[in-house]
């Protein structure tokens, strides 16, 4: 009889096409069987009897430990990661800020020397890339995909602070990426209308969070998403636009899709769940993120292309800052550091949506898992499937939970979650077939996580 590690037996596996009932069996790390019903032993045996076995979720875009308006956003690699696991997710993508005279495989490296100490999950990295170096990063683009960093990230917004980049650079880097099976990811926002509003209301004296919204409405990012999807089409390069918030700009999305472009949409639950009449709340500063959330047009149209598979993923744009830090915009608010937690959320935000019939599971495990692998090319992560990573999670349809800061694993001392209701929720995360989440802790340890090298868009 075949001996394995762990078998989860008796539950519904999920997958981004279909849900069946079977077992799941585990050996080495990786799934190494999957049937109605596994005639074997294993050191560990898992009942999901009412539950639903899914692949551990992935979400590609987190800033930890990121130095951003004045501070550090408060998650270390540690809680960020912890945290992490303890909603389901079992990869997380980093998003380090490479700068004038820079590498891009220095900073990888020096990442990468606290992530492997600290990480509780898995983790890789895109590059925000702000200088070219007089030509070097083109080259050293190179070195990094062949070591498995095969994105990269272009701001079209910061330009104060020195990270953006002009349409010049940004076709440049698209060019290249594309030649290097690589691919260009951008945060799309005007950064001259933002600059031309804030300082018409900072003269106004308009500066609570709701100036934040105005000053960025929805068409300022509109304009910067139809100009990167633009160079895109007629540059014939992939394009990944993260932290979609508008309709203007996902209509523009979705349309060059349609027109066979390879370009792919990134939303965020804080975009799926509040509106901008959270900046006129007395908590206001803590929604503070950019883009900010938008009307209430733009949010139905969000779930709308949700619902129709025309949004790619969802991630979290896990960037919290403490309350205190937050408070520095009390009277100004562009003093307020940009970001709100998430990573925690993501997975039992989106399976709740499908438990109460928002949409299918097979589409939450698409949107959180199968569709980030494939486009980022994680080739053993992403779904349950035999020879994959065992990375796993066992969700509970019918346990009920409510967040509250307390519950969560953060070192943030506030989220923008606090009060919300799930109904279902993970109960169990395996990585790599080690449990290191036990129905409200986390049992793993620090430095479990490893390194994932990613496969070139072109050797896919």
């Amino acid at each position: 009889m075949e001996k394995y590690d762990l078998i989860i037996q008796n539950g519904t596996l999920v997958t981004a096409t279909e849900m069946f009932h079977g077992d799941l069996a585990v050996k080495d790390g990786k799934i190494a069987a999957i049937g109605q019903t596994l005639a074997a032993e294993a050191a560990r045996v898992v009942d999901a009897k009412g539950k639903l076995v899914l692949p551990g979720a992935i979400d590609v875009h987190t800033h930890l430990a990121m130095p951003f308006g004045g501070t550090v956003s408060s998650d270390s690699y540690e809680s960020g990661t912890r945290g992490a696991a303890c909603g389901g997710v079992t990869t997380v993508f980093d998003y380090p800020v490479q700068r004038a005279g820079g590498s891009i495989m220095d900073l990888i490296n020096e990442k990468k020397a606290v992530l492997e100490k600290e990480a509780c999950v898995d983790y890789a990295s895109h590059c925000c890339i702000t200088n070219l170096n007089d030509g070097a990063i083109l080259d050293e683009m190179a070195t990094a995909v062949e070591e498995g960093i095969t994105s990269f990230k272009c701001f079209l917004v910061y330009k104060k602070e020195g990270m953006m980049v002009d349409d010049g650079m940004l076709a440049t880097l698209m060019l290249r990426a594309k030649e290097l099976g690589a691919m260009i990811n951008v945060h799309a926002e005007n950064p001259d209308l933002i600059d031309l509003y804030t300082e018409q209301f900072l003269r106004e004296g308009k500066t609570s969070a709701w100036y934040h919204y105005m000053s960025r409405p929805e068409f300022v990012e509109a304009e910067a998403d139809k100009r990167a999807v633009h160079w895109a089409r007629h540059l014939e390069a992939p394009l990944y636009v993260v932290h979609m918030a508008d309709k203007e700009g996902l209509e523009a999305c979705i349309d060059a899709k349609r027109e066979g472009a390879d370009v792919f949409v990134e939303t965020c639950p804080q975009y799926l769940e509040f509106t901008c009449d959270v900046y006129k709340r007395e908590d206001g500063r803590n929604f503070v993120c950019s883009p900010p959330m938008k009307g209430q047009e733009s949010q139905d149209a969000l779930w709308q292309a949700i619902k129709t598979n025309l949004i790619d993923t969802v991630a979290t744009d896990h960037c919290p800052f403490q309350s205190t830090e937050k408070d520095w915009g009390k009277d100004d608010f562009t003093k307020i550091p940009n970001g709100c937690a998430g990573v925690e959320n993501l997975y039992p935000y989106m399976l709740d949506a499908a438990n109460t019939g928002k949409i299918t599971f097979p589409q939450a495990v698409a949107l959180c898992a199968t569709n980030p692998a494939k486009i980022f090319g994680c080739a053993d992560k992403g779904s349950l499937v035999v020879g994959k990573d065992a990375d796993v999670v066992i969700y509970d349809p019918e346990k009920d939970f409510t967040v509250t800061i307390d519950k969560m694993h953060t070192l943030c001392d506030h989220t923008i979650w606090e009060g919300k209701s799930f109904h279902g929720y993970p109960v169990q995360t395996y990585l790599r077939g080690q449990l290191i989440y036990d129905d409200g802790d986390f049992v793993g340890k620090p430095g479990m996580g490893r390194f994932v090298k990613r496969v070139p868009r072109n050797n896919a």
